[in-house]
């Protein structure tokens, strides 16, 4: 059977994902704007990919943004995320799948199929193909096809001239391409240029000697593989990895002690392969299947990722004892849909270690009863406003804040912090410095040392009703009854508030 290879490229994989993720949103009666994305190299923001807009008008990948932002000032950037390209590249290679089984990745932006045996499928290898285009167009991608015997062959017809090499013999295909079409590095086609070897059929008619002589065997390794002579592995993309195992049982159980046992089993069983891979659960199910056919589910969400069995079998009492086993129960199985990576880390003490593990199990269980996303943390956040110094976040998706940062210059805050309380009484101070006398939650207080005044500003990018007055001056007042509060006057609209009190 001849061989077949299939090459995608994908010259705009970057920009189309943005774009699909995100569509710009323009009316359909105006022309559509130029679109770039821009990553950082050497302190400096570069044109990393472009729209098919953005390169008829004339702008360049690896343009600073500047000069590009000079040619086309309705120019539109977004900053580029390679890693999420990356994920977008492996899920179209699960989409070509549906050609043939044989899919891998082709650097960064490419795919490679081996459709030897396929074809006939979809009623050849013009029909194949044109499936392919108008699924991509379709889907608002861009992309270049090459059919060839080889590897390399397909891939210079998909970079360079799109199109289809006849089985058998590519070369009469390749003779017109430039030699940068058999995938060689830029100063050896620079040189090969030079010599006025300029195409693919240019080098083949060269003497081979003095070319070895001269550039090594990498060119003529390229050479022979884009013709077919020498074979180019094909490496699909493996299957990603899946967790569960399962236990049938003989005879039917129907105590949670039993089912328990059986859970501990299979828990062992899967943790070894976990911890073989460096990995961690997140979620895990429990399958219970029943003699009359029904089944019953039992999920646990874990706080963070574990693989230690014993400190994840306790955590399941509590949906175990809610299954109702029917007649009996024969068949269990445990899986982790939901894995994260656990890498090697840093031996720690066994105190320190039991502490986590101790707090990640206490947030587990309070999660199986109101939910993980609602047992949350404070993290400091980076904001001078008083109340968004601090945001709340999901105890479980979140790692505690070693230390809550605070400039040296800024004055200290107070302990507690609450919702800003109008004093009351009718000496309400000139404006400059808190009142000698106020009351406060019914209490009357005299003033017997003041520091400040500190003044604080609204966020403009963030609005809040709370700033509508717009500038505060905060004091820290210390009272004759003991009392340390923090203070704030609003000049726009006079009048003093307690925010917050002092240990």
């Amino acid at each position: 059977m001849q061989r077949r290879t299939v090459s995608l490229w994908f010259p705009r994989l970057a920009s189309d994902r943005a774009l699909r993720q995100h569509p710009l949103g323009c009316a359909q009666t105006t022309a559509e704007p130029p679109f770039a994305l821009t990553l950082r190299e050497s302190n400096t923001e570069r044109l990393y990919c472009l729209s098919g807009q953005a390169q008829h008008l004339g702008l360049m990948q690896g343009m600073t943004l500047s000069d590009a932002r000079a040619l086309r000032p309705d120019l539109i950037t977004r900053p580029a995320t390679p890693e999420l390209d990356q994920q977008f590249l492996r899920a179209l290679a699960r989409w070509a799948g549906r050609y043939c089984p044989w899919v891998g990745v082709e650097g960064r932006d490419g795919l490679v199929l081996d459709v030897s045996g396929s074809t006939h499928l979809f009623g050849g290898e013009s029909e194949m193909l044109a499936d392919m285009r108008m699924r991509l167009t379709r889907a608002g991608i861009a992309a270049r096809i090459g059919l060839a015997d080889s590897r390399g062959a397909a891939w210079a017809l998909a970079h360079f001239d799109e199109g289809v090499a006849a089985p058998g013999d590519p070369l009469p295909t390749l003779r017109p391409l430039p030699v940068a079409a058999l995938r060689l590095d830029g100063p050896t086609c620079v040189a090969l240029e030079r010599l006025g070897l300029r195409t693919i059929g240019d080098l083949h008619d060269t003497p081979r000697a003095p070319l070895s002589r001269r550039f090594g065997n990498g060119v003529l390794m390229r050479l022979d593989q884009a013709l077919g002579v020498q074979g180019e592995p094909l490496t699909p993309l493996p299957d990603p990895p899946r967790y569960g195992v399962r236990l049938t049982l003989p005879e039917p159980i129907g105590l949670s002690a039993d089912v328990m046992a059986g859970l501990a089993r299979l828990l062992d069983g899967l943790c070894d392969r976990l911890r073989a891979q460096d990995m961690g659960a997140r979620v895990l199910q429990l399958t219970l299947r029943r003699v009359d056919q029904a089944s019953q589910q039992v999920e646990l969400r874990l706080a963070r990722a574990m693989n230690d069995p014993a400190v994840i079998l306790p955590l399941f009492e509590r949906g175990v004892s809610a299954v109702e086993a029917g007649y009996g129960i024969d068949q269990l199985r445990l899986g982790a849909p939901r894995v994260e990576a656990l890498p090697p880390a840093q031996i720690q003490s066994a105190i320190r270690q039991s502490e986590e593990e101790g707090v990640a199990s206490l947030i587990t269980k309070l999660g199986t009863r109101i939910g993980l996303e609602n047992v949350q943390r404070f993290l400091p956040a980076d904001s001078h406003i008083p109340e968004r110094a601090h945001i709340l976040a999901a105890a479980a998706f979140s790692e505690p804040a070693e230390k809550w940062p605070r400039p040296a210059a800024l004055p200290p805050r107070p302990l507690r912090l609450f919702a800003p309380e109008p004093i009351g009484g009718r000496a309400t101070g000139p404006g400059r410095e808190p009142p000698p006398q106020f009351r406060w939650r019914g209490m009357r207080l005299e003033r017997v040392h003041v520091e400040g005044p500190e003044r604080l500003t609204p966020e403009w990018w963030l609005p809040s009703e709370a700033w509508q007055n717009g500038v505060r001056d905060y004091w820290r007042v210390e009272t004759r009854q003991g009392r340390r509060l923090w203070m704030y006057h609003t000049p726009q609209n006079p009048g003093w508030f307690v925010q917050g009190e002092f240990a």
